[in-house]
């Protein structure tokens, strides 16, 4: 099912994305076959009532023929014009707005709100016109088929109204869409159960009331055979099933269709999918309050996963990960990890003749190699300082071979930086031992980082390896614990690096 079929709950209403002339004729044509088809069904009703279902006293007298055969035609005639072309044609036009494509003003949405009443006072309004001058008319030649003409074509009616209301209100659902997300909510005269009652009592009460009146003059009549008032009964018991059925339909969709537009939205959020599932409101009821609230639930959620993308992008995305599995606190464990530190060469010359947004684009491509590199070997980048990384193996997500991922992803950063950013040299330092990591700092503002000798040692290895940025500077203890690194390294010197009392045994990548 493509998107267009989803926004307003039919494939018949097309597109939100749909233009405003292309809108305005496919609302009209909707509204005007709606309306003749609400007109013909009551007119096929009509029918059937007066010929069939009550068909004593008879219509078809010899003093009655111009009522037959030249009013009543005339007058369907021009109803089914008033009625249909006029009350379409009137209705579009005050939706002017929608098809110029501009925002609709407060008299804009009141009109727009209140153009299925309209078309329904004129449905209304022309029926009950009906009423009243068909019962003159036959009443004036025959005075005992005034009550029978005033129920036949009352009833009718009020089916047409019924039926023409519920489609009235589908074909203009994208007005209502643009017409409340303008900030216009409808207010609920119909309601869910407004609407199941309406449809009860016109598809099945009043047919059911016909069945008692037609049985009670039956009753009281003595020319009324029971071939007669079985015959009526069973024409009013048709009309009951089949208007009821037609009423119930158009109202469950009317109901489901909101429904299953959340449905569906839900099942695409559930696979993960928030980006564009942002419904289009067109109910004015429940229904419409249900559109509103799955909005702003997905609102939420696309804002709690901007907000998670940015914190990982800050700390860390294992590190975001832990904070928000469990709540953080300050304070650390001890962990064993690796550590890689890297150090521009030469910084103050960098900023030498270029400008400061010259100085950022290269750091972010240096900052973007080293980053590649440490993900890869699902490490951490802990710190930007500066001109200055320090990325950690092993903590807070475990890793099997945390030394033999740091020594890799420091050959890898070498060769990245050289190929990739060659205005940048740097020296690399690993180190491998254990560390006290987690939270430091305060309750109200703390970060996640590591503390101990390791990550002072990989500092000074990056310092001493800026003599030959080719090759990046490892300790012994980091070599010695990698899997299947060691052979990648080869011994250079012992020595002792400044501000640490013990000697390093210092390998270089080959």
């Amino acid at each position: 099912m493509d998107r267009g079929s989803r926004d307003y709950g039919s494939i018949l209403l097309g597109s939100a994305s749909e233009g405003g002339f292309k809108q305005r004729v496919r609302i009209q044509t909707l509204l005007t076959s709606f309306l003749l088809i609400a007109n013909l069904i009551g007119a096929i009703l009509a029918i059937a009532l007066s010929a069939v279902g009550i068909p004593e006293p008879s219509l078809f007298q010899s003093e009655l023929w111009w009522v037959n055969y030249i009013a009543v035609p005339v007058y369907v005639a021009v109803a089914f014009v008033v009625g249909t072309v006029f009350g379409t044609v009137v209705v579009v036009r005050d939706l002017q707005w929608a098809i110029r494509d501009r925002p609709p003003t407060a008299k804009d949405a009141r009109r727009a709100q209140r153009a299925p009443w309209r078309l329904v006072f004129i449905q209304g309004a022309l029926w009950a016109a009906a009423t009243v001058m068909f019962t003159i008319m036959y009443g004036v030649l025959d005075p005992n088929l005034i009550p029978k003409m005033f129920f036949v074509v009352g009833l009718s009616g009020i089916v047409v109204v019924a039926i023409s209301y519920l489609l009235i209100e589908f074909a203009l659902r994208p007005v209502a869409a643009e017409v409340i997300s303008a900030g216009y909510r409808r207010r609920k005269r119909s309601g869910v159960r407004s609407r199941s009652i309406v449809s009860w009592m016109v598809g099945s009460a009043i047919p059911i009331i016909g069945i008692l009146l037609v049985v009670f003059f039956g009753a009281f009549r003595d020319d009324t055979s029971k071939l007669d008032l079985f015959v009526g009964v069973t024409v009013l018991a048709v009309i009951a099933l089949s208007t009821g059925l037609l009423l119930t339909v158009l109202t469950s969709i009317s109901v489901t269709a909101p429904i299953r537009s959340v449905r569906t939205a839900m099942n695409r959020v559930q696979s993960g999918r928030i980006s564009d599932v942002d419904l289009v409101v067109y109910d004015g009821t429940e229904l419409g309050d249900l559109q509103v609230g799955f909005n702003s639930m997905v609102g939420g959620l696309r804002e709690r996963e901007r907000m998670r993308d940015l914190f990982g992008r800050h700390v860390g995305r294992d590190v975001a990960e832990a904070a928000l599995a469990q709540d953080p606190e300050l304070g650390g464990a001890e962990r064993t990890v690796a550590v890689v530190f890297v150090d521009v060469i030469g910084s103050t010359t960098l900023a030498q003749g270029r400008s400061p947004s010259e100085v950022v684009e290269i750091l972010n491509r240096f900052f973007a190699v080293i980053v590649a590199a440490v993900e890869r070997g699902q490490g951490l980048v802990n710190k930007f300082e500066g001109d200055a990384v320090l990325a950690i193996f092993g903590a807070p997500l475990e890793i099997d071979d945390p030394a033999g991922a740091a020594l890799m992803a420091a050959r890898d950063i070498a060769s990245g930086l050289a190929h990739e950013v060659p205005d940048i040299s740097a020296g690399i330092g690993v180190s491998y031992g254990t560390v006290v990591a987690g939270n430091v700092g305060a309750i109200e503002r703390f970060e996640y980082t590591v503390i101990g000798d390791p990550v002072n040692e990989s500092a000074r290895l990056s310092e001493l390896a800026k003599r030959d940025p080719r090759r990046p500077l490892a300790s012994g203890r980091a070599v010695d614990a990698a899997a299947g690194e060691a052979t990648s390294w080869e011994r250079q010197e012992s020595t002792t690096l400044r501000g640490r009392s013990e000697e390093t045994v210092v390998y270089a990548a080959l």
